[in-house]
């Protein structure tokens, strides 16, 4: 894997196990809005996690579980492994082969993950996701 590609799979990594640890220490549990308790949410146990009043803010903040955020680490985490066992073929001049071509369409996606993160100070332009033909 290129050096470059190396650095962006390990940011992403780092980032993913930073949502890992803050979705676990938040129980890792799945939060529902009760219908007789407009404006709450609560966890698995019943306990109020948050209480919101108007805009649907409840039913935004319930999707944000922490389980939910820990399968989307999982699948984000799948599609990293994808990615690593031909991110040395993604490059500025791909090859004109299959192989090329996938590296290059998950490299596209591998570099929009990255760019969840670009407000992080190691985040780095040059992830940026290449838009060529």
């Amino acid at each position: 894997m290129g050096n470059g590609n190396a650095d962006m799979v390990a940011f992403v990594r780092a980032r993913l196990l930073d949502e890992e640890q803050v979705a676990l220490g938040a129980g890792g549990d799945r939060w529902r809005c009760p219908a007789d308790v407009p404006g709450e949410v609560h966890d698995r146990t019943g306990g109020v996690a948050f209480t919101v009043r108007g805009r649907g803010f409840d039913q935004h903040i319930a999707l944000q579980n922490p389980a939910r955020v820990l399968e989307r680490i999982e699948t984000n985490r799948v599609l990293l492994g994808e990615y690593v066992e031909v991110a040395g073929l993604d490059t500025d001049r791909p090859a004109d082969d299959f192989r090329s071509g996938r590296a290059v369409g998950l490299g596209f996606a591998v570099r929009q993950l990255a760019a969840e993160y670009a407000g992080h100070p190691d985040y780095q332009a040059r992830w940026l996701p290449r838009f060529i033909q």
